[in-house]
């Protein structure tokens, strides 16, 4: 499940001040005074461009050769174990944010999250059952951790089995309550972690998510030998942290010739 809600009013206001975001919806729809068009350039490019589908492609690829590396080094009596994130890592939700911007209610609130979950049909993204169905056939346990509710456990189950995902059960999937940071650690008690996956930098470590965006930035950089290694994050820009951040633009005048 996406992050908590943060500060709608602040993101919205920073999102319709792009230039791009309204032309990117004028040919679908007449009515313009709807905010959550400023949505629209994102999600377009989440869900229909082939440089997303390539990226995430190509994510799973490079996690691919890294686990092959990283199970040569383990070595023999050892229990290793993956962990990835669900929502925009390995199953695609951009249906539903679009049918609700096309509303023109505000997705960040998170409330048509649940009926999705029960009822929703999210697809795959590119990659992802290959690269899951390979590091099950290395004998490698896979972990679903995930922020969708708890109270949806059995909906969520039964998506990830229509989709003849490898190794779902309840103790593999873990969802919404104690932080990410509490279910990485329950996993690493009895396994050896040896990659994650996420679309989120919260999905790697807690720290990411106590911090604003600039500690965000630090802590990037201070990690920066573990991104392609044992964390791999995969494109999501339909919604994050950074949507309600300002944008550095060039401050000479504007000028067409």
């Amino acid at each position: 499940m996406p992050m908590p809600a943060y500060s709608r009013v602040a993101m919205l206001a920073g999102l319709m001040a792009l230039p791009l975001a309204a032309p990117a919806v004028a040919a679908d729809n007449d009515s313009m005074g709807c905010a959550q068009h400023a949505y629209a350039m994102g999600l377009r490019y989440q869900q229909q461009s082939a440089e997303v589908a390539a990226l995430q492609r190509q994510g799973f690829a490079l996690a691919r050769y890294r686990l092959e590396d990283r199970l040569e080094a383990l070595g023999e009596g050892v229990a290793p174990a993956i962990i990835t994130d669900l929502d925009e890592t390995v199953i695609d939700n951009s249906a539903l944010l679009a049918r609700d911007m096309a509303e023109c209610h505000d997705f960040t609130a998170w409330d048509t999250w649940k009926r999705w979950e029960r009822e929703g049909e999210p697809s795959l993204i590119p990659g992802a059952k290959a690269f899951l169905d390979y590091a099950d056939e290395q004998g490698v346990a896979v972990f679903y951790v995930s922020d969708r509710y708890q109270e949806n456990e059995a909906d969520t189950l039964a998506t990830l089995k229509a989709l003849d995902l490898p190794q779902v059960s309840a103790d593999s999937v873990m969802l919404l309550g104690p932080p990410k940071a509490e279910r990485r650690a329950a996993v690493v008690e009895n396994h050896t972690l040896v990659m994650q996956l996420g679309d989120s930098l919260h999905d790697f470590a807690g720290e990411f998510g106590d911090a604003e965006l600039a500690g965000q930035h630090d802590l990037v950089e201070e990690h920066a030998d573990r991104f392609g290694q044992d964390w791999i994050v995969f494109p999501n820009a339909a919604y994050g942290d950074w949507s309600e951040a300002e944008l550095d633009a060039w401050e000479a005048p504007l000028e067409v010739e």
